[in-house]
């Protein structure tokens, strides 16, 4: 018996052994819609119910997970700070879009998610729209990408050079913005004027040379991450001309489905390519809707636009799916913040989380695996623009500022903060309703978490906005 157990003991220790998920170096790919609100795949409500089924979506959310609580910023460029650096948009100096300087985005003392993967030996591309600067040295090939194109801000800016009333005479940043194109080392090069008509054909053109990057990175079989920051659905929300018509039922319908079948020529590649076990495909969106018709998004059963501390702000849709690892077919209403991004793909790819920072992101990869059933997060501080205007704990809100819409609507200020209990009032609508006193408890457990990230202002100063390079802590 001794010998068959020692023979048992050889054999096993001379097998390879499993290995774990940073020995795998699975390739990453990311989509990031813009301005795309919770409900507008089909999977979330929406699809049919908008004019446009979104088959390739839906069936990516049943090959994976798909998650009912992901939280973002509530501004694109907040947004895209956090996720790329898992901090909270505030202590980068982009609480906000560039309303006070035009010189901002991340600085390069940042450490990004490109930065992580290519120190951890991946290829890095992002194809889509940056805003996070556009500037010498704020460029996403400073900050960890090895090659981009894509707009550096915004599309409502296409609109610019086809009006009469445009003066780029005006101010040296007063200018139209081009689609570029960079390489890591290089300074990135203007193309064509960003206008109308790129801005119809700019998506087609990401997926295009995200299929094609992703060939080369397979041919050299060497993993990579793949950035995709679609730049639809944000104003001005036009299809492209492949699309005009397709389903008969508006231009926001034609971009639903213009987008599924985008994503689904993505899914296509990685399939071809043989790389299907070997990617964990990521789909969601920097924030929630526009409210303005005709370019307004849906945000499914949540009240509230993009800038506001609403749930139709903070909510988006997220699938991620990993074949072999992440359980098939799983939903969860676990909270989970874009911030957590960072520690969860930096451990799954073998690669650094800064101790020399503040991160605040935590590590989701046992969740997402299906190893336990609980968030590693219970909740999440909300900002709009520099302004702190609450908390989220659990299944409650405690906001002493709010604002139901962007853009024109006035901001409340209240000397008690009202509480909501999101699994009775989804919608927001009713703090004071005559049993509000009974959640009064909340302010303790929600307020601690408050105390805590106010507190860490105090270790780690926020960098201020129109900050320059070179950056260093403590610098003013």
């Amino acid at each position: 018996m001794k010998s068959i157990t020692l023979a048992l003991v050889a054999l096993l220790t001379a097998l390879p052994a499993w290995p774990s998920a940073a020995e795998e170096k699975p390739n990453v790919v990311l989509v990031f819609m813009d301005n795309f609100g919770w409900g507008e795949p089909g999977v979330y409500g929406g699809g049919i119910l908008r004019g446009a089924p979104t088959p390739r979506i839906d069936e990516l959310a049943a090959e994976g997970m798909r998650l009912l609580n992901f939280n973002v910023e509530a501004q694109c460029t907040p947004s895209r700070a956090a996720i790329l650096t898992g901090r909270y948009a505030i202590r980068t100096g982009n609480a906000s879009i560039p309303i006070e300087t035009p010189v901002y985005g991340l600085t390069q003392w940042e450490y990004t998610l490109a930065e992580m993967f290519s120190d951890a030996g991946y290829a890095t591309g992002m194809f889509g729209k940056w805003h996070l600067g556009h500037t010498e040295g704020r460029y996403p090939t400073d900050q960890g990408f090895d090659e981009w194109y894509g707009i550096p801000n915004s599309s409502d800016e296409s609109a610019w050079p086809d009006d009469t009333r445009f003066r780029p005479d005006s101010h040296p940043f007063a200018q139209a913005e081009h689609v570029m194109e960079g390489r890591k080392g290089e300074q990135p090069k203007k193309l064509q004027v960003y206008d109308t008509e790129q801005r119809t054909l700019i998506d087609g053109e990401l997926t295009r040379r995200s299929i094609d990057f992703m060939r080369r990175q397979a041919a050299a079989k060497k993993p990579f991450f793949l950035f995709v920051p679609y730049t639809q659905t944000h104003m001005p929300v036009i299809p492209d001309p492949e699309f005009s018509g397709r389903t008969k039922n508006g231009d926001f319908a034609d971009v639903l489905a213009q987008t599924d079948a985008y994503v689904g020529r993505l899914l296509d590649t990685v399939n071809e390519l043989g790389l299907r076990d070997d990617t964990m495909f990521i789909f969601t969106s920097d924030n929630g809707p526009d409210p303005t018709v005709p370019h307004q998004s849906f945000a499914g059963p949540w009240s509230g636009s993009y800038f506001t501390g609403r749930e139709g702000s903070l909510r988006v849709p997220f699938i991620i799916r990993w074949p072999g690892h992440v359980p098939p077919g799983a939903v969860s209403n676990e909270i989970v913040h874009e911030m957590d991004l960072f520690p969860t793909l930096a451990r799954m790819a073998g690669g650094n989380v800064p101790k020399d920072r503040i991160i605040d992101g935590v590590d989701q990869l046992d969740f997402f695996l299906g190893k336990q059933d609980a968030s590693n997060r219970e909740a999440v501080i909300i900002y709009v623009g520099s302004e702190l205007y609450g908390i989220k704990w659990r299944n409650y809100k405690m906001m002493s500022k709010e604002i139901d819409r962007a853009f024109a609507d006035p901001t409340r200020e209240y000397g008690v903060p009202l509480i909501y209990d999101l699994h009775t009032d989804p919608r927001e609508e009713s703090p004071l309703n005559s049993r509000w006193y009974h959640s009064g408890w909340i302010r303790w457990p929600a307020g601690e978490h408050l105390v805590r990230h106010l507190a860490s202002f105090n270790k780690e100063p926020p960098i201020r906005p129109g900050t320059p390079d070179p950056y260093q802590p403590g610098q003013r």
